[in-house]
């Protein structure tokens, strides 16, 4: 799946800073409680993270977030 650039960049940007950072943290590979424990929260914290994520970007999975995110523009 592809959204359309200038769409995913918009959702992207709409990160607050602390998604964007569980979202780096995804596209490494770490699980909901490898990002808990490295940024101090509770797993369901970084689960609702996630969702919000997921909602942002327009996606349904952590493969399709993880793709989309390493494909954007720095």
């Amino acid at each position: 799946m592809r959204v359309d650039d200038a769409a995913f960049d918009s959702a992207a940007m709409s990160l607050s800073k602390r998604e964007t950072e569980v979202m780096d943290l995804i596209a490494t590979g770490q699980s909901n409680g490898q990002i808990a424990q490295r940024l101090f929260l509770s797993e369901k914290t970084v689960k609702n993270h996630v969702n919000r994520i997921y909602a942002k970007l327009g996606v349904d999975s952590r493969p399709t977030a993880i793709t989309l995110w390493l494909q954007r523009t720095p």
